[in-house]
């Protein structure tokens, strides 16, 4: 796919990220990752990462990274596109594009670098590096250590053509609308703050009405409901599903550190499609976590 074409994609609809199934040791499921992909992908995401956050890309192991992009691909060809995460240092990040890559994906997501903080220029020449490795289309998340300025953007939309999208985890709205404006249609813009349907009529607001939901992980109708309401502007619907279940699920997630992920896992093993545990150093859910979120889930109804 062309990165241009990527980037029409990714200028509309709802975005998610499966989460990464192991098994009972820990070690990638292929199987269940399939079934999950093949449950998902009818319900119209416009297109789906994999080995995303939600997808524990933190947590891979390089000789299994390539395998779960190519089932993704595999198991979602013709339905829906495939974007593949990477990261970590630089030359990893550039390897990492370039597995993903050859094993079929779409497109990239470039997830913050590791550890280190950095300069403006150290980023831009992350961003550059690893745009260069690759021909698809470039996806970077501004988030935690890598926090890219407008004017940094500019000079990367200069040298990187295949740099389409920018995706927001941060949530500074001075720094967002300043972004919008400097770059106009040059990116196509991803809201990816964790539960993003909190925010997203917001960032609507702000031009930037595309976001990521990990609660299309396990309630893919409510979460399909949802972005109607948004790109719909219903308001009360919107406050409805806010109010009935995504603030609870809030006061469970916020919990414990790292339960944005843990908790997807465990809405998944409730909704039939078992991911496995998620790998240290994150913790599952407790089983009073466990038995709040199932009683919330069952409120929605079916899926």
């Amino acid at each position: 796919m062309q990165p241009n074409d990527l980037k029409k994609i990714l200028s509309s609809g709802l975005l998610s990220f499966p989460v990464t199934d192991f098994d009972a040791e820990g070690n990638f499921n292929k199987s269940t990752y399939i079934k999950r992909l093949e449950w998902l992908a009818p319900y119209g995401a416009t297109a789906l990462f994999a080995a995303g956050g939600t997808g524990e890309f933190f947590s891979l192991t390089p000789q299994e990274y390539p395998e779960i992009i190519k089932t993704a691909v595999d198991t979602c060809r013709g339905q829906v596109p495939i974007l593949a995460g990477v990261g970590g240092p630089t030359r990893v990040a550039a390897a990492y594009a370039k597995e993903a890559e050859k094993a079929g994906a779409q497109g990239l997501l470039l997830l913050p670098h590791y550890l280190t903080e950095a300069s403006q220029d150290g980023l831009i020449e992350h961003v550059a590096e690893v745009c260069k490795a690759t021909n698809l289309g470039v996806v970077v998340y501004n988030r935690a250590n890598c926090r890219l300025s407008p004017t940094s953007l500019a000079i990367l939309a200069d040298r990187c053509p295949n740099l389409i999208g920018f995706k927001d985890g941060i949530g500074d709205i001075e720094l967002m609308v300043s972004i919008w404006r400097k770059m106009g249609d040059r990116f196509s813009y991803l809201g990816g703050l964790p539960t993003a349907e909190v925010y997203a009529a917001a960032y609507k607001a702000l031009g930037t009405p595309v976001y990521s939901s990990a609660v299309f992980n396990f309630m893919p109708k409510l979460a399909m409901d949802f972005y109607h309401a948004v790109a719909s502007d219903n308001h009360a619907e919107q406050n409805r599903m806010i109010d009935e279940f995504f603030l609870p699920y809030l006061d469970i997630r916020n919990r414990k550190a790292g339960y944005a992920v843990s908790i997807v896992k465990a809405g998944a093993k409730l909704a039939g499609y078992d991911a496995g545990p998620v790998r240290a150093p994150l913790t599952d859910l407790n089983a009073e976590e466990i038995d709040m979120l199932h009683k919330l889930m069952l409120k929605q109804g079916a899926q």
